[in-house]
């Protein structure tokens, strides 16, 4: 079976480290690398950076690794994230930590109970 690697970023310009583990993955399992990153529609891109020099940073950073850049702006993260994840048919899926204290309730656990047959790697 063919493998996608899929590859959400915050925010945080720590999402440099998380697109170099997911090229480290597809590169592991010959597959296409996809990296997404889904904004409120109300807050910037990254913090610290207009939104053009964010866009700028994330394309550099995802044409390096050869993969591919999709930014969203949605009310409802985890259902884009889902939908994308199906969309392109993603195997695994490579996350940061949550901010979230409670583990039955942060986001990688609501993601990964919305897409249980995934690989998640965080």
């Amino acid at each position: 079976m063919h493998k996608n690697v899929l590859v959400c970023v915050t925010q945080q310009k720590t999402c440099e480290k998380l697109i170099k583990q997911g090229a480290a993955l597809s590169k592991e399992h010959s597959a296409n690398l996809y990296v997404l990153h889904v904004v409120n529609e109300n807050d910037k891109l990254l913090y610290n950076f207009s939104d053009g020099d964010a866009l700028e940073y994330l394309f550099d950073i995802t044409k390096d690794v050869g993969a591919e850049l999709t930014v969203k702006r949605s009310r409802d993260v985890i259902k884009t994230i889902v939908d994308f994840a199906n969309e392109m048919q993603i195997t695994h899926i490579v996350l940061g930590s949550s901010r979230e204290k409670d583990p039955a309730d942060n986001f990688v656990s609501k993601l990964q109970r919305k897409l249980p047959d995934r690989e998640f790697v965080l």
